[in-house]
């Protein structure tokens, strides 16, 4: 695979890392289906053991998302600017403490907006308490499966 369709699966995951912080865009399956080209042109024993991987990590990332409470975005105040900020901040965790720094990240990210927003620590913690109360866990879930996807992938990528 060269470098120009390798660089063409990595912005389909990134689209799809994207999608995930956007209600109704299906995010993880984004990820998922660049994954499954990447596996397709590779053709290595590697790459089937990493999609059988994906796939069963999606599966159960999507049967617990459906166990959760439902999103519920209106009576929070979740905006464009806190997603971004829950996504770039998830991201930078997950640059900066490879895996686990993506859930301080994304919570940091909600925190951060919040802050902004409202101007007192007091009032952006209790935000966001409620923010991942009402939306944060079944997002966080869902970005936290694609973020290991991806890294999967960048791992499997660099090795080769």
């Amino acid at each position: 695979m060269g470098v120009a369709e390798l660089l063409l699966v990595g912005l389909v995951m990134l689209l799809g890392l994207l999608g995930v912080l956007i209600p109704g865009v299906p995010g993880s399956w984004l990820v998922w289906a660049a994954f499954l080209w990447w596996a397709l042109h590779v053709k290595t024993g590697p790459a089937w053991w990493l999609l059988v991987g994906a796939t069963a990590l999606l599966l159960v990332t999507q049967a617990v998302t459906w166990l959760l409470p439902p999103r519920r975005l209106r009576g929070v105040g979740v905006n464009r600017r806190m997603a971004v900020f829950a996504g770039a901040g998830a991201l930078a965790g997950f640059v900066l403490v490879p895996v686990i720094g993506a859930v301080p990240g994304f919570i940091g990210g909600i925190y951060g907006s919040e802050r902004l927003r409202l101007g007192r620590h007091g009032e952006a913690a209790a935000s966001t308490r409620a923010v991942m109360r009402a939306i944060g866990t079944s997002v966080l879930v869902e970005l936290f499966a694609c973020l290991l996807i991806f890294g999967a992938w960048i791992g499997a990528v660099v090795a080769a």
